[in-house]
């Protein structure tokens, strides 16, 4: 799979959970078990917020290649790392219900998306042509 591909593909799942999570924040708290208090909300929100950012800088960055997407690349490695952590966490200990289970597969699955492109993907040359000194 192309870097590229790959980047919408995170895209969209990230827009997917981020409108669902601003538009829709009862429902999301309540498929994945937890409160809908007024603060919960907030916190769901803004966690949608997060996702939205996310997404787009995925989607803004899927024409990016080489050094120019690593950092974003590590970040996310990182990032997702972290998520599947938290997640699974949260999933154990009750704070989420068994829908938990999901959150820490798209962690996981993402995460090891982007883990494949740090270590283990074949150096891609960017393309366009470079111009010689003289």
């Amino acid at each position: 799979m192309k870097l590229r591909t790959f980047l919408m593909i995170a895209a969209v799942v990230a827009l997917v959970y981020a409108v669902a999570l601003l538009l829709l924040p009862e429902f999301m708290a309540t498929t994945y078990g937890m409160g809908t208090s007024a603060s919960e909300i907030l916190l769901a929100r803004l966690f949608g917020t997060e996702l939205l950012v996310l997404g787009l800088l995925y989607w803004l960055g899927r024409d990016l290649t080489g050094d120019n997407a690593r950092a974003m690349i590590t970040a996310s490695v990182v990032g997702n790392a972290v998520g599947v952590v938290v997640s699974l966490m949260g999933t154990l200990n009750g704070a989420m219900n068994s829908m938990g289970w999901s959150a820490v597969a798209v962690y996981l699955l993402i995460g090891l998306g982007f883990a494949y492109f740090q270590f283990m993907a074949p150096a891609r040359k960017e393309r366009g042509r470079r111009r010689r000194r003289a």
